[in-house]
């Protein structure tokens, strides 16, 4: 069943429930409060050092739709023309969504730990991504245990610059990818799972 309206889910649900919604709704509309709150939540997240690199930026109403119009104007000059149809009926999936999530790593609070702890500075980057991931999947859950459709794109670096200067980015942040979320508009196919104990080790 679509979900079209706030439907809180337990813990166990969102994980196993959480798939990729690529065509999504904007109606019910939903309160940047509510958001903000659920956004708020997943910044729980775990981070090596507790450095707190990831930064989130917020789209919602016209901002939302200007990203996917830029996206789209993007890939129109590198997507070929006869197969472009297809790329623009998946963004136009997004773009009818409620909003979009930007992850960025700031690598100024990155360099700032490599400097704090020299010891292990050649981890921090790897770290960094590792905490960007674990943020980019509590937001989804958070997300998802409200109802709402989500997907995970990465259209950086295509559209890094555009970004920036259109929400005025600070430079020393890194675009890592976008999240758009709304009303779930389509079923999610059948996850498949390879063999349990060719993934799980017990000793």
């Amino acid at each position: 069943m679509m979900a079209n309206q706030m439907e809180s889910r337990t813990l166990v649900e969102a994980i196993q429930g959480r798939r990729s919604i690529r065509a999504v709704t904007n109606s019910p509309k939903v309160e940047k409060e509510r958001i903000d709150e659920i956004v708020t939540l997943a910044l729980h997240a775990p981070s090596a050092f507790n450095m707190q690199s990831g930064r989130l930026v917020v789209l919602m109403d016209e901002s939302h739709e200007q990203l996917w119009d830029l996206v789209k104007e993007t890939l129109r000059a590198i997507v070929p023309a006869d197969s472009f149809a297809a790329t623009e009926a998946r963004l136009q999936g997004f773009k009818d969504g409620l909003g979009t999530v930007l992850f960025f790593e700031d690598q100024a609070t990155v360099d700032t730990m490599k400097e704090k702890a020299p010891l292990y500075k050649e981890h921090f980057n790897n770290w960094s991504q590792q905490g960007s991931g674990m943020l980019q999947y509590a937001v989804w859950l958070a997300l998802s245990a409200e109802g709402f459709g989500v997907s995970l794109q990465h259209y950086n670096p295509l559209i890094d610059n555009q970004v920036k200067e259109k929400w005025s980015i600070p430079q020393q942040w890194t675009l890592i990818g976008q999240m758009p979320f709304g009303w779930p508009a389509e079923q999610p196919g059948e996850r498949s799972f390879l063999p349990h104990d060719e993934v799980v080790k017990f000793y």
